[in-house]
């Protein structure tokens, strides 16, 4: 199965000007947990997640509208093609320890997200149906390989203020 047919395609997005504010209100308007962020051109410029916004506003001490979207911005965005596997999406993120990828066509546009909870709901699909394609053992080994990631980052950071 193909990143397309999981993706979803209507995604709301914001500029590297907007303030977090209007990218807190996509997250909430939508009920997802990131905004792709893009330039003039719809080309991905970033990604901001609902963690992201927390933890600004937390470490700056400031309120989301005082803060712009460029300055959560990472210049390396992990992003997948609409024609790659399922099974390339998810090892992409696991290596990377990501949730979401944008999907980028040919031209480095925008196209879609492919989300975890995307991959998940179609091997319920497909387990439900009697259908083989899309694994749980693949979606569990994906959240796991996440999680481990989280906990090693965690634990180097915890053991670097000792």
């Amino acid at each position: 199965m193909r990143v397309e047919a999981l993706m979803t395609k209507d995604v709301k997005t914001c500029s590297p000007q907007e303030t977090l504010n209007s990218a807190a209100q996509i997250l909430w308007d939508e009920s997802v947990g990131c905004v792709p962020v893009v330039d003039g051109n719809s080309q991905v410029v970033g990604i901001v997640t609902d963690r992201d916004l927390c933890m600004a506003a937390y470490l700056q001490g400031r309120s989301l509208r005082g803060i712009h979207v460029s300055s959560l911005v990472a210049n390396n965005v992990v992003s997948c093609s609409p024609e790659d596997t399922i099974a390339a999406a998810e090892n992409l993120m696991r290596d990377r320890t990501v949730r979401r990828l944008p999907v980028i066509d040919g031209g480095g546009h925008l196209v879609g997200l492919l989300s975890l909870n995307d991959i998940a709901r179609e091997a319920a699909r497909q387990r439900t149906n009697g259908k083989k394609g899309v694994g749980d053992a693949e979606v569990g080994e994906t959240l796991s390989a996440l999680c481990d990631a989280h906990f090693a980052k965690r634990a180097a950071a915890t053991s670097s203020l000792e």
